[in-house]
């Protein structure tokens, strides 16, 4: 809770230290999508070759919104209402639009940390739960449902989220999950309870410790059979992928999610700062390590990748040697991994109408790296599969469990904050009550909005608002974020602000990106965002044990009451910006109306008002 000084004024508190600052904006700005979304863009998009799009995105985009934000809260010392007003009243609303996208980011956030701590709590087992089908209710054979898929993808959709067919279809809230839930958000409220005093001492741990993790498992990943295999397809650029446009697309808005600006966090953390403080500094710091962690993860990621392509790869090969074996009764072990190859080109030469009628299988190692997930996809289903093959599988999953646990947690402070710093701002809740309390009663709400997500259809809702909330309503607001910063409180204004602080104008390049380049890429991308959301019905994927082509997944269209929210969902957060700017406009035309008339200023006692003449004689 802020301090109240000798003089009754209300003082901001303050890092211990700049470490602290630092380690938690980073962990803010570093999170999930930095593990499993970065990679499987470049699995999809031609490999190296996207880095291009992406480290564009990154000067041109990401960077100067970045430097922008923090420039703003470190000089203004408010959070994103607070700051925003004080650059123009009419801005009030990209304030509580920030602060309504990260209530709702982080009640799905918290709940993919929920899933986490499940899997956490599983990988203690012997042998892991994932590993194997269980029986059936008859105890006469395996789960049919188990035998169709996966052990891992039964263990998913089944134990873990006990998924219905559809969105439409509920069920009740899984016990498991609602524990798991509570769990989540009282690790939250432990962490931030003393708001930034107790979180700064919480980032030391949540924000160094994923990096350990990753370390650990680049070295064991790149030891790994197949690992290279992985690594090659990763680095190996496609040029050609390049000419399309949704590359570019999802490389801006890549950029743009991954380095946490228009959530209001990064205001309110940087306005803890000492005014003198070299905010570009810390900008570039941050973005920098931001990508670079993107980069990082992707070894070890591709690594364990390219080693389940790898096993995936010999077990097809060698279900063909089982095979040509049997047909043509050549002995055991003549066959092997290393001359099948030279075996399958001299049966086709030799034998060439058997090996026609031969039901062989198609083994292509590029077709096994080309099956791409992300997302819960590649937490919960890819890595879980990979790791049952590594040696002493558990505590390789409790690593990569706990790994994902701080990446998650770091973020969500960055999401606690930019909701409580504008409540506060808000006066929404009266200054006697105690930061503990505050933060207990959101932490609670949270909790019981975010009950919809352990439903049985809670994993499709989390995809609405993971698709939906954090894409349209971020665009919108750091477009207007960059205007109410350069063209409403002006380009000369924000210098000087920048010079007071660091001691330096900003150089050509961050007055060409702010004033131009930055706008002007994210109007294309708001635009070509909206566009190509607006050509189709928006469908998802659903997991039907009765469906056809079960274990693939049903695309279903969205109903029409879902889609509505969706639409909500993409409106609602933005829709203060125009509203609040209404009012006020409302608010000052009153207020002329009512000041038409000019009072006599040098009347103490009471408005006398003036005729013109007396007006002019006094000018003069």
């Amino acid at each position: 809770m802020d301090k109240i000084n000798d003089s009754g004024e209300t003082e901001r508190p303050k890092w211990d230290n700049k470490v602290q600052y630092l380690l938690t904006s980073i962990g803010f700005a570093v999170g999930l999508g930095n593990v499993w979304r970065f990679p499987y863009l470049c699995q999809i998009y031609g490999g190296g070759a996207f880095l291009i799009p992406y480290l564009i995105a990154l000067v041109f985009e990401g960077l100067p919104l970045l430097y922008l934000e923090l420039a703003i809260g470190q000089r203004l010392r408010k959070g994103s209402i607070g700051a925003w007003r004080s650059v123009s009243p009419f801005l009030g609303g990209v304030g509580i639009a920030s602060m309504v996208v990260s209530f709702l980011v982080s009640i799905f956030y918290n709940t993919i940390l929920a899933w986490v701590l499940w899997y956490f709590f599983n990988s203690f087992q012997n042998p892991l739960p994932w590993s194997q089908c269980p029986l059936n209710e008859n105890q006469t054979g395996f789960n049919l449902e188990c035998e169709k898929s996966t052990p891992v993808n039964y263990f998913w959709y089944r134990k873990t989220l006990d998924i219905t067919s559809d969105i439409q279809t509920s069920g009740s809230p899984r016990w498991w999950m609602v524990i798991c839930l509570a769990s989540a958000w009282c690790v939250v409220f432990i962490c931030f309870i003393k708001g930034i005093q107790s979180m700064g001492k919480a980032v030391y741990v949540t924000a160094t410790f994923p990096y350990l993790v990753l370390t650990i498992f680049l070295v064991r990943a790149t030891t790994l059979p197949g690992a290279t295999d992985g690594l090659v397809y990763l680095f190996t650029p496609d040029w050609e992928i390049l000419k399309n446009p949704q590359v570019w697309l999802d490389a801006a808005t890549q950029i743009f999610f991954s380095l946490s600006v228009a959530f209001g966090g990064l205001i309110a953390f940087s306005s803890y700062n000492e005014e003198k403080n070299n905010c570009e500094r810390d900008a570039v710091i941050v973005g920098v390590i931001n990508s670079a962690t993107s980069l990082y993860a992707s070894i070890p990621i591709f690594s364990i990748m390219g080693f389940k392509a790898n096993n995936a790869y010999n077990s097809c090969v060698q279900e063909n040697i089982l095979t040509l074996t049997n047909h043509f009764e050549i002995s055991d072990q003549n066959i092997t991994l290393d001359n099948y190859n030279s075996w399958f080109e001299y049966l086709s030469q030799t034998h060439p109408e058997d090996m026609a009628n031969v039901p062989l299988l198609s083994c292509d190692l590029r077709t096994f790296l080309d099956q791409s997930a992300s997302g819960t996809g590649l937490a919960f289903i890819v890595f879980t599969e990979a790791v049952l093959e590594m040696p002493g599988p558990q505590v390789w999953a409790i690593l990569f469990f706990i790994m994902l646990f701080s990446l998650g947690l770091s973020s969500m402070f960055g999401n606690i904050e930019g909701v409580l710093n504008p409540i506060r701002e808000l006066n929404l809740v009266p200054k006697w009550i105690p930061n503990e309390i505050l933060t207990a009663i959101l932490c609670l709400i949270s909790f019981l909005v975010a009950l919809i997500f352990s439903l049985g259809s809670g994993n499709y809702w989390v995809e609405v608002f993971n698709s939906y909330v954090g894409s349209v309503p971020l665009l919108i607001i750091a477009l207007f974020e960059i205007v109410g910063a350069i063209y409403v409180h002006g380009m000369k204004n924000f210098s000087d602000d920048i010079y007071f602080m660091t001691g330096k104008r900003p150089n050509i390049y961050w007055k060409v990106c702010w004033t131009f380049i930055s706008p002007v890429m994210l109007m294309i991308v708001l635009v070509a965002y909206v566009v190509l959301q607006a050509q189709k019905h928006p469908s998802y994927p659903t997991w039907n044990p009765a469906y056809v082509l079960f274990p693939q997944t049903e695309m279903k269209p969205y109903p029409d009451w879902v889609f509505a929210i969706i639409i909500l969902l993409s409106v609602l957060p933005v829709i203060s910006i125009p509203l609040v700017a209404l009012y006020k406009l409302i608010c000052c035309g009153i207020s002329k109306s009512s000041t038409r008339a000019d009072p006599n200023p040098y009347n103490n006692n009471a408005f006398e008002f003036e005729s013109q003449d007396q007006i002019n004689n006094r000018a003069e």
